[in-house]
């Protein structure tokens, strides 16, 4: 069983690989008329430094009891997740050709374990897949296992009361092999976060709460890198990255515009977000 890290490529190619990845999202989400485009394009650089920089994986054995575990607790970004797990090499990408079919296991969230490698666990209930995370920390703790446990969480997500019983828990038992990762897009399903629920200052509640917090810019991989060094240093507390993102990032008509967590692109605006993302590379 090898465990490893895919740490060849560079910022620059990891900057490429994102904007691929954004192609490949809008093209599934148009053809299988399934939303949360938004969700998705917001956490992209996100998840391909978790990864390819941060977690140990065995591509070859999933379940390695040694492996480092993600949970994405925010369950409806599950598209850019099956994206980012094909291109690790979990499968190949021509299964997510099936993506939104009738029968397929890839649709709008992730699953159950067992039925796509390299998901840990079914979410989409909010909040959900952070107690599991937890779980799965002190679980490491218990049997003094050394892998690491991430959970990327969305701001509309922090409205549950599960989150902070978890914050509370979490502290209380020095989990310090706990990272969570806020995308902080200000933005949920049906309007701004922060309008919605109060969550300013969002880095200080969870300071109080007794977790290490740090504050990004989520789109700059070489901040997404220093906050992980800065976590991976932490050996007394659970660290939380607010990591200040961009609902529809790399599309300047989608950017920050919350009708695309329920629309799909037609073709012509399809057409015009992967001319704007050649460009851009």
């Amino acid at each position: 069983m090898t465990l490893s890290k895919f740490d060849e490529m560079t910022i620059d190619e990891l900057t490429e690989l994102a904007c691929s990845i954004r192609k490949r999202v809008l093209r599934t989400s148009s053809s299988a008329k399934i939303p949360h485009l938004g969700s998705c394009l917001s956490c992209v650089e996100i998840l391909i430094y978790l990864y390819w920089k941060e977690m140990l994986l065995d591509i070859q054995n999933p379940n390695n009891p040694e492996r480092d575990r993600f949970l994405l607790s925010k369950g409806h970004a599950a598209p850019v997740l099956f994206q980012i797990l094909a291109e690790r090499g979990f499968y190949s990408l021509d299964r997510l050709n099936l993506f939104g079919k009738d029968g397929s296991v890839f649709h709008e969230h992730p699953p159950q374990p067992g039925y796509i490698p390299g998901i840990e666990a079914a979410t989409g209930s909010l909040g959900h897949g952070f107690s599991m995370a937890l779980g799965m920390a002190l679980a490491a703790k218990i049997k003094r296992q050394d892998y690491k446990v991430y959970a990327l969480l969305s701001d509309g997500e922090c409205n549950e009361g599960v989150i902070w019983e978890c914050a509370m828990l979490a502290a209380s038992n020095q989990a310090f092999n706990l990272t969570a990762i806020i995308d902080y897009n200000k933005w949920q399903a049906t309007g701004r976060s922060n309008s919605i629920m109060a969550l300013e200052s969002l880095l200080d509640k969870w300071i109080s709460f007794g977790w290490d917090a740090i504050e990004i810019d989520g789109h700059d991989i070489y901040q997404i890198e220093k906050s992980f060094e800065s976590a991976n240093s932490n050996q007394d507390r659970p660290t939380v990255i607010v990591a200040n993102t961009v609902k529809g990032k790399g599309v300047s008509f989608m950017e920050d515009d919350n009708n695309w967590h329920y629309r799909t692109p037609d073709n012509n605006e399809l057409r015009a977000a992967l001319i704007e993302l050649e460009e851009n590379i």
